[in-house]
C-alpha cells in the first residue's frame, strides 16, 4: 500500500479531533444539536487551520445515516461518513473557486442546485477560496445563496474575507478560524509521533511548530520532512539542520556578546555561522524570540515562568542587559528582517543587523556602564594605541580633553571621598553622594529621586514615588549599589520601597532647596550692599528678585 501523507492520514474525523478551534466547534455542534443549521456558512482563516476540514465534518454531520437528522457526532463508519472521508460522497460538491472563476462555471454549478440529493439528506456545496470568484460569478451566486432550496447547504471557505462583497457576507454565518498556538501544534505532533511509534524530542517538535506559523497542515508537512531527514527520528539538531537554522549555541554566544558589547565575538561567531547554509531570516527569528522572553522576564517574571520562558539564558540576560537595550535590539532585529532581502547577500545583511545593535546601543547605564561600541584595549607599549584611546574616551564622556583612565560608572580615584556608612540615611549626605557619583542617564535620574529612610545591616532603604516607578530596574539598582559601595568603602545594598508623602528629602529636592537658599542669600547680600543701596536711592530703582543669580561660591557643591 502506498504511503499516505500525515496531513491526510491524521485529518480529523470527528469534531472532537479538531485542534485549536473550540469556539467554532462549540457553535457548530450546538446548532446541530438544536437542529438550527443555517443554509450558508463562511469559514475564514489562514492556510492549514481547518477550514475545509470543518466543512467536511459538517457535511458528515448533516448526512450521517447512523445518527438523528442532523447529528453533532457522526458515526464515521456508515457509507456516507466513509464516502466523505474518502472524497467520493456524491452529494458533497467541492469546488475550487481559484480555477473556476468564470460566470459560466458558476452558472453550470448552480443549475444543479434545484435537484434533490442522490445519496444523503442534503446536497452540500463546498466552495474553497471563494474570494477568487469574479464579480459576475458573485452576482450569479447571490440569488441562490439568498433563497436556496431546503435540501442545499453552502459552505464557503476563504483566506481573504475582505475581498468578498458585503452582499455575500451578509447572507452567511461567518466563523473566523484562528492561527494555532505553538503548544497546540507541538502537542498534536507529539500525539501523532507516539501513535506512529517514532522517536522525537520536545525541542524538535517546538521548532517545527514555530516554523509552521499557526498552520497545522504546514506542521504536518514539515513533520513528514523531518521524519525522512532524521531517518525516523525527529530531534532538535536534525530539525535545525533540515531547516538551515542557526544552532542554539550560536544564539547564546551572540546574545551574550551583545550584552557585553563584544563586537569581536559577534563578528567571529557570524564568520563561524557562514560555514553552514543558514536561513538568516530564521536566525533573526531565533534571536528575536529570546529577546522577547528576556523582556517578558524583566517586566513580568511570573508570566515568563508561566510560559516556561525562564530558561538559564533568559534569566542571565535579563539581569545583565538594560531593558532599553533589549527593546532596541528587538526593534533593530525587526527592521533587519525587513531589509534582509535588499542586502547584497543574506549573510552580510545579518551581520549588518547585529552591527547596528552594537553601534546604536544607547549609552548603557547598566552594570559596568559599558561603552556603546566595544573597543580593543591599547597595548601597554603602543604609543599610537594610547593616543587613539584617549580621544575616544573624551568623545564617550562628552569632554573636549582626553579623559583620565577610570571605570566609566565610578568616579576617578582622586575624587572618591569615602563617606561614613552610618550617615548614608542623612538626606544631605545622600544628595552629596549622588552629586559626586558620576552616574549618568536614567540611573542618575533614578538616584536623584530616591529618598533615604534607614540604613541598617549594610542595607539602605530608599523610597520612590509610585509615579516614578518606571525609572526603577534591577540593572540600574545594581549600578547605583556599585557606586554607593565605592563611596561608603563597604558593600551596600538598596531596598526600594514605595514613597509616601512624608518621605525624606530626595537629592533632587535637596538640590532645589539649596539652589533656592543660595538664591535667597545672594539676593539678601545684594540688597545689603551699600553701593546697591546708594544706586537704588539715587535713581529710585528696584531689584528684580528673579534676576539675581548666586555666584559659584554661593552654590552648594553637591551638583554638577
Amino acid at each position: 500500500m502506498s504511503y499516505q501523507a500525515l496531513a491526510r492520514k491524521w485529518r480529523p474525523r470527528h469534531f472532537a479531533d479538531v485542534v485549536g478551534q473550540d469556539h467554532v466547534v462549540s457553535a457548530l455542534t450546538s446548532a446541530l444539536d438544536q437542529n438550527r443549521v443555517h443554509h450558508a456558512f463562511l469559514f475564514t482563516g489562514t492556510r492549514g487551520v481547518g477550514k475545509t476540514t470543518l466543512a467536511r465534518l459538517l457535511a458528515k454531520a448533516l448526512n450521517c445515516q447512523a445518527g438523528p437528522d442532523p447529528t453533532a457526532e457522526p458515526c464515521g463508519e456508515c457509507s456516507v461518513c466513509s464516502a466523505v472521508d474518502e472524497g467520493r460522497f456524491i452529494d458533497l460538491l467541492e469546488i475550487d473557486a481559484a480555477s473556476r472563476t468564470r460566470v459560466d462555471d458558476t452558472r453550470e454549478i448552480l443549475d444543479n442546485v434545484q435537484y434533490a440529493p442522490t445519496q444523503g439528506r442534503y446536497k452540500v456545496y463546498l466552495i474553497d477560496e471563494v474570494h477568487m470568484l469574479s464579480g459576475h460569478s458573485f452576482n450569479a451566486l447571490l440569488k441562490t445563496l439568498e433563497e436556496p432550496p431546503p435540501h442545499v447547504k453552502f459552505l464557503l471557505a476563504t483566506t481573504d474575507p475582505q475581498k468578498l462583497p458585503p452582499t455575500i457576507l451578509s447572507r452567511c454565518l461567518q466563523f473566523n478560524l484562528r492561527a494555532l498556538q505553538v503548544d497546540e501544534i507541538s502537542g498534536q505532533l507529539e500525539k501523532i509521533l507516539q501513535a506512529e511509534n517514532l522517536e522525537f524530542d520536545e525541542q524538535g517538535l517546538a521548532t517545527l511548530a514555530r516554523v509552521a506559523a499557526g498552520s497545522m497542515r504546514d506542521a504536518l508537512s514539515l513533520l513528514d520532512q523531518g521524519i525522512a531527514f532524521g531517518n525516523g527520528r525527529v530531534t532538535a539538531d536534525e530539525v535545525r539542520d533540515m531547516l538551515g537554522m542557526i544552532e542554539r549555541r550560536h544564539v547564546e554566544i551572540l546574545l551574550r556578546a551583545l550584552a557585553a558589547k563584544d563586537a569581536v565575538t559577534v563578528i567571529e561567531t557570524i564568520a563561524d555561522m557562514a560555514q553552514r547554509a543558514l536561513d538568516y531570516m530564521a536566525a533573526l527569528d531565533d534571536l528575536l524570540l529570546v529577546l522577547h522572553d528576556v523582556s517578558l522576564y524583566q517586566v513580568a517574571p511570573d508570566a515568563a515562568r508561566a510560559k516556561e520562558a525562564d530558561t538559564e539564558l533568559v534569566v542571565e540576560l535579563a539581569g545583565t542587559m538594560p531593558e532599553e537595550d533589549v527593546q532596541l535590539y528587538y526593534q533593530i532585529g525587526l527592521f533587519g528582517k525587513r531589509d534582509l532581502p535588499l542586502a547584497p547577500d543574506a549573510a552580510s545583511g545579518f551581520e549588518m543587523t547585529l552591527l547596528r545593535m552594537l553601534t546604536f546601543s544607547p549609552e548603557s547605564d547598566g552594570p559596568n556602564n559599558t561603552p556603546a561600541v566595544a573597543r580593543k584595549a591599547p597595548q601597554p607599549d603602543s604609543r599610537a594605541g594610547r593616543t587613539a584611546e584617549a580621544p575616544s574616551a573624551a568623545r564617550a564622556t562628552g569632554n573636549s580633553t582626553p579623559a583620565k583612565s577610570s571605570a566609566p560608572d565610578t568616579p576617578p580615584a582622586e575624587e572618591t571621598n569615602p563617606i561614613v556608612a552610618d550617615n548614608l540615611a542623612d538626606p544631605d549626605i545622600w544628595a552629596e553622594l549622588v552629586g559626586k557619583s558620576g552616574l549618568k542617564g536614567v540611573s542618575r535620574e533614578l538616584a536623584m529621586n530616591l529618598a533615604p529612610k534607614t540604613f541598617s545591616g549594610n542595607v539602605l532603604t530608599v523610597a520612590l514615588k509610585p509615579s516614578l516607578a518606571h525609572l526603577h530596574s534591577k540593572p540600574r539598582q545594581k549600578t547605583i549599589e556599585k557606586v554607593l559601595s565605592a563611596f561608603a568603602a563597604t558593600a551596600v545594598r538598596l531596598q526600594v520601597v514605595d514613597g509616601a508623602e512624608d518621605a525624606p528629602e530626595t537629592p533632587a529636592q535637596n538640590q532645589q532647596r539649596h539652589a533656592e537658599e543660595a538664591k535667597a542669600k545672594a539676593y539678601q547680600t545684594l540688597m545689603d550692599d551699600p553701593v546697591v543701596k546708594d544706586i537704588m536711592e539715587r535713581f529710585d530703582a528696584t531689584v528684580v528678585p528673579d534676576s539675581v543669580r548666586p555666584g559659584p561660591a554661593n552654590r552648594k557643591g553637591n551638583s554638577r
